[in-house]
């Protein structure tokens, strides 16, 4: 069954989508606060506000409207919000509009536009999906 799981702006309701089976989608509104530690297997929107721990196995968005204040995780993550805390984007940490994070970011790859602000260490390297370094893999040994 393929569910795409919403809260926000009219309840959490789940409904039929686009997603792939058993993939969750998730959106905070701009009225939506969350404070804990959100797991999801899918990708998360966030337009309100958020304290504790974001951690996606797809996505991360941070719309304009949102502020954040918690360790961030996922495949790829876009901030046009604010965040506080640290970010870890297996593929692609994108900081946009008038975007700013506050936070060590560990990333495959990094654009930062013009108006967007990042204060704190970066760490690029080869990412898994769980946010583990990828093993270089050697050559098996001839015996």
């Amino acid at each position: 069954m393929e569910v795409e799981t919403q809260a926000g702006e009219g309840g959490g309701r789940g409904r039929k989508g686009s997603s792939q089976a058993g993939v969750s989608n998730i959106l905070l509104g701009p009225r939506d606060s969350l404070v804990g530690k959100l797991t999801v297997e899918g990708d998360i929107r966030v337009r309100g506000s958020v304290e504790g721990e974001l951690a996606a196995s797809g996505d991360v968005q941070i719309d304009p409207s949102a502020r954040v204040s918690a360790p961030i995780s996922g495949r790829n993550v876009s901030v046009r919000g604010k965040v506080t805390g640290d970010v870890i984007a297996a593929e692609r940490l994108l900081l946009a509009g008038h975007g700013s994070l506050e936070g060590n970011v560990q990333v495959g790859r990094l654009a930062i536009e013009d108006g967007a602000t990042l204060n704190g260490n970066v760490s690029m390297t080869a990412l898994r999906r769980d946010g583990h370094p990828a093993a270089e893999e050697s050559p098996a040994s001839e015996s």
